[in-house]
């Protein structure tokens, strides 16, 4: 490899960029996502099927936003990884899982939807939670077990175009061979098959709506805009990404390895949507969290004005655990 080839990648927009990029999600992303956890739990109580699908998607966003800060501080320092390389190789494969599991989920989301409205009665074993949970737990062996190749292999090295302690994590350019194999797995896997399931079932599901004569119009307008808003979300978050990944695993350039990095940035905004369009959209999604802050509302105004004796405590004390079963 040519060092004036390699020292010429500009890292100057990826070091502004990722950090602005990065700080958005996990503001956002950590309180939607924890949110979307209660609501999803909430759920399960109520013997909902999806909401287990919709735990774990949300679980995996979750740990993805958390381990961001460490991105943050690693960009921000131009791409200079000043931890451990235990935590480098960690991290990278949360990153990998958090891609994959939440391509599989959302096409378990899908695929739920899919049998739900077209074939209502007809497989209805496979919407239980029984199954949903078998499924669920499957899909976070298989990319635990497929990701585990990140934390077999180095996954920092030194960057040959500074002095001094200067060390790269994760995106190493050019790629190894057993990467570039890896990575045309992952895509055919891990975003080819579930876009393809998820525009068949999406397709399906908005064919049985528009011509749904019990259906009121108003109705039919918003769910087709749901369905094109999650499709064009998942298309948008992860089709730059792997036709860039694809196209560096086919031949790599400094210049795919620039385009790659931005890319991989705007990619983790898919934890901010997630949240939004599965969770916050729904109508019981909205009323379980608007019941979750009319509690924290009664609570905090509960201790402000909690009188100091003991009679009273005990009557705003029974008050307020009334408001927890709304």
């Amino acid at each position: 490899m040519d060092n004036n080839t390699t020292c010429s990648i500009n890292d100057h927009v990826d070091k502004y960029l990722f950090p602005v990029v990065y700080s958005i999600v996990i503001v956002i992303g950590i309180p939607v996502n924890c949110i979307s956890l209660y609501v999803s739990c909430m759920q399960m109580r109520k013997k909902n099927e999806l909401a287990i699908y919709l735990f774990s998607l949300s679980l995996a966003d979750l740990f993805y936003c958390l381990i961001l800060p460490l991105w943050i501080d690693y960009t921000s320092r131009g791409d200079n990884w000043r931890f451990s390389s235990l935590l480098c190789q960690i991290s990278a494969f949360i990153i990998q899982t958090n891609f994959y599991t939440s391509a599989a989920f959302l096409t378990c989301i899908s695929a739920d939807r899919y049998l739900a409205l077209v074939y209502p009665l007809r497989f209805q074993h496979l919407r239980s939670r029984r199954c949903a949970l078998i499924i669920s737990i499957f899909f976070w062996a298989l990319e635990t077990i497929v990701n585990s190749s990140v934390l077999t292999h180095k996954e920092t090295f030194t960057n040959i175009c500074t002095s001094g302690n200067h060390t790269i994590c994760y995106d190493k350019y050019p790629m190894e061979l057993w990467q570039i194999k890896l990575n045309i797995f992952r895509i055919i896997t891990g975003y080819t098959i579930p876009l393809t399931i998820i525009l068949f079932c999406y397709y399906k599901i908005y064919q049985v709506v528009s011509h749904n004569q019990a259906t009121e119009d108003r109705e039919k307008r918003k769910i087709k805009k749901l369905l094109l808003s999650i499709t064009v979300t998942f298309i948008g978050c992860f089709t730059p990404y792997h036709t860039v990944l694809l196209i560096r695993s086919i031949e790599d350039s400094h210049h795919m390895y620039a385009i790659y990095r931005i890319m991989l940035a705007l990619t983790s905004l898919n934890c901010i949507t997630d949240p939004i369009l599965y969770c916050f959209v729904s109508e019981s999604g909205r009323t379980d969290i608007l019941n979750l802050f009319k509690c924290c509302f009664s609570m905090q105004h509960t201790e402000l004005s909690q009188p100091r004796t003991v009679v009273e405590s005990k009557v705003v004390e029974s008050q307020s655990l009334e408001v927890f079963k709304i």
